[in-house]
């Protein structure tokens, strides 16, 4: 092929991928995802055959003594097939083993470390986390990765510079600091942040008012120490904040993120009026999903309205709530034929409000839990303020356990029950085992140690997710609190080191069995079930590989 010719299959091949995505995002029916599906299918046998062009080119090259690459094929092709190969690959490795077992029928499977490897390539970046294989650049060998552990490198600066780097090395930097800050809240294997932080550093170098690397070191800092992935979130309020000063109305969609960013930042604070102008501006702004947005609205305004001291403030707070609450259901949008997840979760909790005279327990922290943010907030924040009112409800709840019916306005007493106590656990297995990336001045874990040991936080979140697998059949409509119990009490049990045990609880809702002792109360799947066994499946994959969850 001639270099017009590579590039102009290149360049068909990236926008026959993009024109499906945003088909199957717009359009919202079974018969477009059916045919832009087989767009994707097609774009990618391109990238397929223009990888293995590359990997041929470089082979003759070797062959002819002018290797170890063919120099007539430029960086800028090289870059663009490596970002296409590689996503579709990472894409592979993210699917459940019930779903890439079909795929892989039919000639598509990757390897997760090859597809890193390959969106590296373009940067020149390196991993202490990646293990070793013979060919660095191969994807989709098959081959399993080495465990054997490596001499250190220093991945400060990336071997490949701005002069020599192709067209879309950018793109690879991005997509693999997204796998890294961003899709790390449900899998394990590979996420690597000390190469995040190299790949953040070097681009503000060289673009230090890039919006987009902006965005990112809220999540990962220049320092490396304070950020959200190591339980930071007031540090990455002000990037996110400047950011978003720095986009204006160029970029809504990207302040958009940010956005959501902040409000959760804050609520994971249990900052509720901060929050509320964030997660307000999304609701009436935003576009992607509105019911999530208003959703997040609601539940701030309700949390405010319970937290308020001004009688007349809180009755004008949760009169809004209300508002916003109703708005939720009507508020939901199709993709492929087929609602959002998510979307369900909150229309079926806004719904819930309503049935119950307007009540739900902790919405904030739930939908926080649900969305993974919780896991990013503070132990001192835990211990002293979110821990305490846990504490306070269950106290409440338990003062009704002689007559269920006493208790609001006699509905929804044993959810409500269930979801304070897997609530409570989680927080409390934090504490005992804050996320192997969080980070902690002396004085932080001193008062953290003073208030609650390891010992005693972690046997209370044992004792509170057997409270929920117990009391399952009690269940009336949030079946799901039982499945994230079962996982829940496998990462704990991973954290005391019994693996035979973690294994135990996440195969039990790998299983696809239902769980619940008496299951003739539950239709269909339950909420977020895609969404818990994704995050089992990338649980289970983390012990296969031998690493705490």
């Amino acid at each position: 092929m001639t270099p017009v010719e590579r590039h102009a299959e290149l360049v068909y091949s990236e926008c026959l991928l993009e024109k499906a995505v945003l088909g199957i995002v717009s359009s919202g029916d079974w018969i477009t995802f059916i045919r832009e599906f087989l767009n994707i299918r097609s774009a990618t046998n391109t990238y397929r055959t223009l990888e293995e062009f590359v990997q041929l080119a470089d082979k003759e090259a070797v062959a002819r003594g002018e290797g170890p690459i063919d120099t007539s094929i430029d960086r800028d092709f090289r870059s663009g097939v490596a970002l296409g190969v590689g996503v579709n690959g990472l894409c592979l490795t993210l699917l459940p083993n019930s779903v890439s077992s079909v795929i892989a029928m039919f000639g598509y499977k990757a390897e997760r470390f090859d597809a890193l490897r390959t969106l590296a390539a373009p940067g020149g970046w390196s991993s202490n986390v990646w293990p070793d294989v013979d060919d660095s650049s191969s994807v989709a060998s098959g081959s399993k990765p080495a465990k054997a552990p490596r001499e250190k490198k220093d991945l400060s600066r990336p071997t490949i510079s701005q002069k020599d780097e192709g067209l879309r090395r950018p793109c690879t930097d991005l997509t693999l600091l997204i796998f890294h800050l961003f899709i790390s809240s449900f899998t394990y294997s590979g996420v690597d942040l000390e190469q995040a932080r190299a790949i953040v550093n070097y681009n503000l170098t060289l673009y230090p008012d890039g919006v987009f690397f902006l965005f990112l070191k809220g999540h990962h800092s220049d320092t490396g120490r304070l950020h959200v992935m190591e339980s930071r979130p007031l540090l990455a309020i002000a990037s996110y904040e400047k950011g978003m000063d720095l986009t204006g109305t160029d970029y809504k969609n990207l302040k958009g993120v940010a956005q959501w960013e902040l409000g959760l930042c804050q609520s994971t604070l249990c900052n509720y009026a901060g929050a509320l102008p964030y997660w307000r501006a999304q609701a009436e702004e935003a576009n992607w999903s509105k019911a999530v947005y208003r959703y997040g609205l609601a539940t701030t305004l309700y949390d405010l309205a319970k937290t308020e001291k001004d009688k007349d403030a809180a009755k004008k707070y949760m009169k809004e709530a209300i508002k916003w609450f109703e708005q939720v259901p009507g508020s939901m949008k199709k993709i492929a034929g087929k609602h959002i997840p998510v979307e369900k979760f909150v229309s079926r909790k806004s719904k819930k409000f309503q049935s119950q005279g307007n009540r739900l327990l902790h919405p904030s922290l739930e939908f926080c839990y649900m969305v993974g943010a919780i896991s990013h907030t503070p132990r001192t924040v835990f211990l002293s303020t979110i821990i305490p009112s846990l504490t306070e409800s269950l106290s409440t709840l338990a003062s009704h356990s002689s007559k269920p019916s006493s208790y609001g306005n006699g509905t929804g007493y044993w959810d409500d029950y269930a979801l304070a106590q897997l609530l409570y656990g989680a927080c409390l297995r934090y504490v005992a085992y804050p996320n192997l990336e969080a980070v902690e001045s002396e004085e932080e874990k001193k008062i953290a140690e003073a208030k609650m040991s390891k010992e005693e936080a972690s046997k209370k979140a044992e004792e509170s997710f057997k409270w929920v697998i117990e009391n399952g059949t009690k269940i009336e409509l949030d079946h799901q609190l039982v499945y994230a119990a079962h996982l829940e009490l496998g990462r704990l049990y991973s954290c005391w080191g019994d693996l035979d045990g973690a294994r135990r609880e996440l195969e039990l809702v790998n299983s696809g069995k239902p769980l619940e002792v008496n299951a003739a109360g539950r239709k269909g799947k339950y909420s977020m079930q895609n969404a818990i066994q994704v995050k089992v499946h990338a649980a289970l994959q983390a012990l296969d590989e031998g690493r705490r969850l």
